[in-house]
This record gives structure tokens, C-alpha cells and sequence, in this order.
């Protein structure tokens, strides 16, 4: 509850006929000072996302990602990263879409051991399409 009322803008439930189709859940995370400049460099991270299964390829798991990632601007956040398992391509795919790149491998991420790559795109989001 607590990143809820920190951050009560990047946490987002998706909607239609009276249906929750999906949420995003998301938080702003201050980073060291660059020595280039005095600014606190801000990072969004999309902690979890989720889309009912008959909601998906449907473009409600984009809407989210876009709603979340204007949101974090809205905090000053200069850049979002996430983690995503390195089998769930459907969700690497549209990251990738969204501007996303692998910039690192989580070794053993998951409990089951399964891998994630952490993925990152800078904002704002001038790029999205």
C-alpha cells in the first residue's frame, strides 16, 4: 500500500464493459547523482503487469505500459526499466515495441530459476508510436 500512495498514478487497472481487463503496477526509484550534474537521476520500474487472458492481443497490455510510462514523467523519471522472464516472449515482443532493449541478464531471476532480462527505455516518450 505503501508505493500506492507514493506513486498513485503508476498503478493502473484496465476497464471495459464493467470487467477489469489488466493492472500495471509501477514505482519511481531515486538513483546515485551522476558526477556530469547535481540532478538525482529518477527510474521508473514496472514492478508487475497483468492482462486477463482473453483480454490479450487485444492492445490493452500497451495502453498500460504507455499510460504507466507518461505517468513516471509525471515524476521526473528519466528513464523505465522492468524484468521480464526470458520465455515470455508475447511480453518481450511488446516491450521491444515500446522502445524497450535488454540491457542485462538476471541470472536465476525467478524462484524456479528461470532467467529474466532487465529491460530499459528512456523517457520521455516521445518515441512511442
Amino acid at each position: 500500500m505503501d508505493l500506492f500512495e507514493q506513486f498513485p498514478e503508476t498503478f493502473i487497472v484496465a476497464e471495459g464493459d464493467g470487467e477489469i481487463m489488466g493492472y500495471i503496477m509501477c514505482r519511481v526509484e531515486t538513483g546515485l547523482p551522476s558526477f556530469r550534474s547535481f540532478d538525482i537521476p529518477k527510474r521508473g520500474h514496472i514492478i508487475s503487469i497483468g492482462v486477463l487472458p482473453q483480454y490479450r492481443n487485444r492492445g490493452v497490455g500497451r495502453a498500460l505500459v504507455q499510460k504507466a510510462l507518461q505517468a513516471m514523467t509525471k515524476y521526473k523519471a528519466k528513464e523505465c526499466y522492468l524484468e521480464v522472464r526470458v520465455s515470455n516472449l508475447p511480453a518481450i515482443n511488446l516491450y521491444e515495441k515500446l522502445g524497450f532493449k535488454v540491457t542485462k541478464i538476471a541470472k536465476s531471476y525467478y524462484a524456479d530459476g528461470e532467467n529474466a532480462y532487465m529491460m530499459t527505455r528512456p523517457l520521455p516518450l516521445e518515441v512511442l508510436s
